[in-house]
């Protein structure tokens, strides 16, 4: 074993922490945490899992967090572990997703858009046929209505 994983044990028992303790808090299982103090790091999960790991095993005993993470990056380059391959493939990954969410929910609030267009054009000039001819035979009416009531007055004063 390595130095890391020795001083690490040290630690947890020096304050009297139990594997099961810590795997209780942390919902870590203890196979986990044995390899982790065993240095054995390829049975963990990769990537931002381990440092997860870590980061909980420390805080539940009162270490910090920030120290043993970088403690532990460095003992499992030593071992072997290459975690910069997968780091920088979860950021390129994530780069690509926002742009194209990005992209896409651009593309849904324009077709949103034009879609309201349309409908608010559609029924604005379906309001407008139908109306404009009852418009136009009220127009009409009153006008005949209003020539009447006109004529009324002169025809009887004819009289």
């Amino acid at each position: 074993m390595g130095q890391f994983g020795d001083e690490l044990r040290r630690e947890r028992e020096s304050r009297g922490v139990a594997l099961e303790t810590i795997s209780e808090k942390t919902k870590v299982i203890t196979r986990y945490l044995t390899a982790l103090e065993n240095e054995k790091f390829e049975t963990l999960p990769g990537g931002i899992l381990s440092k997860g790991i870590v980061r909980g095993y420390a805080r539940t005993v009162g270490l910090d967090e920030a120290v043993w993470v970088e403690r532990f990056v460095t003992a499992s380059r030593e071992h072997g572990e290459n975690d910069g391959e997968w780091t920088a493939f979860v950021q390129n990954v994530g780069k690509t997703r926002d742009r194209s969410r990005a992209y896409q929910n651009k593309k849904r609030r324009r077709a949103g858009v034009a879609v309201l267009v349309v409908l608010l054009a559609g029924f604005g000039w379906a309001a407008w046929r139908y109306t404009s001819p009852r418009v136009m035979a009220d127009a009409a009416q009153q006008h005949a209505v209003s020539s009447a009531a006109a004529a009324a007055p002169s025809a009887r004063t004819a009289q």
